[in-house]
């Protein structure tokens, strides 16, 4: 069986969760917090309708090799969160729920990742090697941009938690 991987990151947003929620769930506010190194371009025509079932197409490059990455909403659950699971594209599997909690600070937004990596154990190798941090790499500039986009003026947005486990029990 491969092993499952899990990223969790947490970030304290001080905007309501009325202003974050559509922020990420609007597919095309994914460019602007994907990493350019990845030329991330979404392939489906907007706009894109949001629900459980909506079927998403990418094109990323990954140490310059172009792939296609097509992701399904599972669930939509409005305003608190929403799920998408690869249909097609670099990982064996890659579960992503986007989870938002309002607090008299603002808005709790949390990224929970579990993913599988292809080829077996060279798979695992390569996790080790280059993907694990190509992830954190991508994960910190999304952290970054979110401060940069959805910050108040003269306000701060912290990382509350940062975690990584490996391997995690199958669900």
């Amino acid at each position: 069986m491969p092993r499952t991987y899990t990223l969790e990151r947490t970030q304290l947003i001080p905007r309501t969760l009325g202003e974050v929620f559509p922020f990420f769930s609007d597919a095309k506010n994914l460019e602007a917090i994907t990493p350019t190194f990845l030329q991330f371009k979404i392939l489906t025509p907007g706009p894109i309708a949001m629900q459980a079932g909506t079927m998403i197409d990418y094109r990323i490059r990954l140490l310059g090799i172009p792939l296609h990455w097509r992701t399904k909403i599972e669930t939509f659950d409005p305003p608190f969160r929403f799920t998408d699971t690869q249909v097609r594209g670099p990982y064996r599997l890659w579960h992503h729920t986007h989870g938002f909690l309002e607090t008299e600070a603002g808005t709790l937004m949390t990224d929970l990742v579990r993913y599988q990596m292809p080829l077996g154990p060279l798979g695992s190798l390569v996790h080790a090697a280059w993907t694990r941090r190509t992830l954190e790499r991508i994960f910190d500039y999304r952290f970054q941009k979110v401060v940069e986009l959805l910050a108040l003026p003269g306000g701060d947005v912290e990382r509350v938690s940062s975690s990584w486990r490996m391997p995690c029990p199958r669900t």
